[in-house]
């Protein structure tokens, strides 16, 4: 077996066992696989296809671009291997680049509006063309990444959750690649070859919170290469009694907090 085998085959074993840890895909679904031109995207939707073609059960897929409107956007490179390996789909239009730039101030995150925009754009979507899960390309390194923002700036212990409802009720979010790492997704998106295309919105703005936070769990992970590991192992791993949140507390009750706390025993 090749070492591109190889990679292929963890990527889509990790897929597998995050769709059954999560619930992710069932008989007769039709998902919605979200496919922006970067290397994630292109990833999961072929894995998706390798995962269809040997479960014990039916679902379809239907890749789904959505060009935004960004001058000069390349989408039929996008189309064109679309088109080449035979997948069903949709080439969407909406221009919310205009409203983007219009909207933000010179300088300032174009990211919150713009995935706004993209979300409500691709949810009714995901209603039309009858899909009951609608696939996002985010890896286990995005997941991590959110971690530290949400703690970092929004004061929150959260994450992007692998299988999520959406408010109204109408669609089912999934996260295909949620145990795979951003390394072993860009060299298998590499050895693929896939027509990639850059994002030349946000992807120019180099101060993003998010690089930051990339930047500062790479520079951790030179030091001690199990930091990425056991960051992504600690959303699994939860204590919710010693934590703060005052309804999870009283909804343990008091006598769920026991043994000894570690931080306190060399206190003298």
């Amino acid at each position: 077996m090749s070492r591109h085998e190889k990679l292929e085959k963890k990527l889509l074993a990790d897929v597998a066992r995050a769709s059954i840890d999560h619930q992710m895909l069932q008989p007769g679904d039709r998902v919605m696989a979200c496919l922006s031109g970067g290397k994630d995207s292109y990833a999961m939707l072929h894995l998706l296809e390798s995962l269809r073609r040997t479960v014990p059960f039916e679902f379809t897929l239907i890749a789904v671009n959505l060009d935004q409107g960004h001058p000069g956007f390349p989408g039929h490179l996008l189309e064109g291997w679309l088109v080449e390996r035979g997948f069903e789909y949709r080439m969407l239009k909406q221009d919310t680049f205009s409203i983007v730039k219009e909207k933000i101030p010179e300088g300032k995150t174009f990211c919150s509006l713009c995935s706004r925009l993209r979300r409500g754009i691709l949810y009714n979507a995901a209603v039309e063309l009858g899909a009951t899960k609608i696939a996002l390309g985010h890896h286990r390194d995005d997941l991590i990444e959110t971690l530290l923002l949400n703690l970092f700036f929004g004061g929150q212990i959260k994450s992007m959750p692998p299988r999520l409802v959406s408010d109204d009720g109408r669609n089912v979010v999934i996260r295909p690649l949620a145990y795979c790492r951003e390394a072993d997704v860009a060299a298998f998106a590499e050895a693929q070859a896939f027509p990639i295309i850059p994002c030349d919105l946000c992807g120019s703005q180099e101060q993003l919170q998010r690089k930051r936070v990339k930047r500062m769990v790479a520079e951790l992970a030179a030091e001690n290469e199990t930091i990425p590991a056991n960051l992504f192992a600690a959303l699994s791993r939860v204590v919710p009694s010693h934590l703060l949140d005052r309804e999870l507390r009283a909804a343990l009750g008091p006598s769920a907090v026991r043994g000894a706390d570690a931080q306190l025993l060399d206190i003298g």
